[in-house]
């Protein structure tokens, strides 16, 4: 590998993507990862112009990235360091994907060796002699830790990957208990198609050597074949039950899914086989500190609890009190178990009247008996139990309702409701995600898929059109880490994005779209909303 003035960055800096791990991390994981040397010390490292660097900051992910395939930093190309790369005799590999980002060349004849590697950490000079970018800091390791990264550089992303063969790519999508059969049947439908576009695209055989440094995005060079593992049970047992059909049926990654509860066994499948599971239909995503392989559109319900406090925080109520109502559940117990924490580390009086899962929704009544004036009211209701409330709202402050659970535009709040509630909205108002809706909308009456369920539809679209696009940049580096590093790249460049405004990753982060409205109702009948003020992040 040729490093160049021009080209070269830090080679040892470290992502804010930290992963979990099935395997105990190695001395040269933590030192590429963490910036952490084998005895505990933190890995520093020295720039000319700028001074030293430590520990995190100063290790070799942040730039050259999880999977060590680099990436592209506007004009400038971040060159890939794994054993297959850097140690490559003669005329080596090419990342294209990086090339074809940036519209420049790394070719040039690689003579790295372990010595030189070295020297190059240590010193800063090239395999060919030159001086590297200051911008690559120079290192004292030791012998000893020099040997923990060489091991590990070489290593990494190297050997098979699961799902992936000379000429099929295979995925799964995964179902949870309880979806509902429209979402489900048009979940598939929209999936079942894509990937026989997918598989008629197939044209076999290994790609041509092209003459110029830009290949040609979304060229499938492989089939798709697509698993559907449904689940049963309790959730307790997904965890088994998807090692199993991923025993029988390895894949590449996760596309797209259906859960209308709990998540979390998946995300935590998913992370323990480091299986990139991409843009699910969940109202209740899961997710921690050091995971990598999950990839949501948004928080759901638990932003929708963090727009909420901060909108409480701001307009406050005379008596700081609310009140929840909620029916016994995943994703409603979730959100009301977050807005509790928030509104008591902030000195709130918080309530909750629960209903039991299998109660009669005619229950409900006795929820909002007794809530004294100038008290604030969230509920966390489906649309079964909107339709059971009371005729006349109570005399609170304010009334807040969950817009993912309620059904969005579509719910079935009475007349005298809709005067005083306020609904979450995490999504473009519908006037103006007009436009961006045509396009999935014109695939499927083109591709003769019925519109059953057209947000899950539309997001499955979405789902399988980001990891088109990600498939298409990694070209023949079919690695999980970066696939999802591809993904970071480039969906904030998308233009449509269905019912989301925008969507974009920062290196680390997990979910695409950050923000909502709160709307309200214009007309005592019918799906007529308007913003109550600007989107919001909160």
């Amino acid at each position: 590998m040729r490093f160049s003035n021009q080209f070269a960055l830090p080679f040892l800096l470290l992502s804010l993507a930290i992963t979990s791990s099935a395997a105990a991390p190695t001395d040269g994981q933590r030192l590429y990862r963490e910036g952490v040397l084998a005895s505990g010390q933190a890995l520093v490292g020295n720039r000319d112009a700028s001074g030293e660097i430590h520990g995190q900051v100063a290790a070799c992910v942040n730039c050259h990235r999880r999977s060590g395939l680099g990436a592209p930093e506007g004009r400038i190309v971040i060159p890939p360091i794994t054993g297959t790369y850097l140690f490559h005799r003669g005329e080596r590999p090419t990342n294209e994907s990086a090339e074809a980002a940036t519209g420049q060349k790394m070719m040039g004849r690689v003579h790295y060796t372990e010595e030189t590697v070295a020297r190059a950490i240590r010193d800063g000079v090239g395999w060919d002699g030159r001086k590297l970018d200051t911008l690559m800091p120079r290192y004292a390791l030791d012998d000893a830790d020099m040997r923990n990264l060489l091991a590990y550089l070489q290593a990494l992303s190297a050997g098979p990957v699961p799902g992936v063969d000379a000429d099929t790519l295979d995925f799964a999508t995964i179902i949870a208990p309880g979806a509902d059969p429209a979402q489900r049947q048009g979940m598939l439908d929209v999936l079942n198609h894509f990937f026989s576009d997918r598989a008629n695209e197939y044209f076999g055989g290994h790609s041509p050597v092209l003459q110029t440094m830009r290949r040609i995005h979304y060229r499938v060079a492989r089939r798709w074949r697509l698993h559907v593992w449904e689940l049963t049970g309790e959730p307790a047992s997904w965890g088994a039950q998807l090692d199993q059909h991923y025993a029988a049926e390895p894949v590449f990654a996760v596309i797209s899914g259906l859960g209308t509860g709990t998540w979390e066994p998946v995300h935590r499948f998913c992370e323990r086989q480091s299986v990139p599971c991409i843009l699910p239909n969940v109202d209740l995503p899961a997710g921690g500190n050091n995971d990598f392989y999950n990839i949501y559109f948004s928080q759901g319900v638990l932003l929708e609890a963090d727009l909420l406090a901060a909108r409480l925080a701001d307009e406050g109520a005379a008596t700081r009190r609310i009140v929840q109502v909620y029916r016994a559940g995943a994703p409603e117990q979730a959100a009301a178990d977050a807005l509790r924490r928030k509104m008591q580390d902030a000195q709130w009086e918080v309530t909750d009247h629960v209903l039991a899962a299998n109660a009669p929704a005619g229950d409900l009544a006795s929820a909002f008996r007794g809530i004294a004036p100038g008290t604030a009211l969230a509920l966390w209701l489906r649309p079964s139990d909107i339709e059971a409330l009371p005729a006349t709202p109570p005399a609170a402050a304010h009334v807040y309702v969950s817009g993912l659970l309620g059904g969005m535009e579509e719910m079935p709040l009475a007349p005298a409701w809709r005067g005083v509630a306020r609904v979450t909205y995490l999504f473009n108002l519908p006037q103006a995600r007009t436009i961006a809706l045509r396009y999935p909308l014109t695939w499927f009456e083109n591709s003769h898929i019925p519109v059953v369920a057209q947000r899950v539809q539309v997001n499955t679209y979405i789902a399988c059109q980001v990891l088109s696009q990600a498939v298409g940049d990694v070209l023949g580096d079919f690695v999980r880490d970066y696939l999802i590093e591809q993904i970071e790249n480039m969906l904030s460049k998308r233009v449509f994005n269905g019912y989301y405004g925008n969507l974009s990753l920062g290196p680390g982060q997990r979910f695409a779209s950050k923000g909502g409205y709160f709307i309200h109702f214009t007309q005592d009948r019918g799906k007529a909303i308007e913003a109550d003020g600007d989107w919001t992040v909160p």
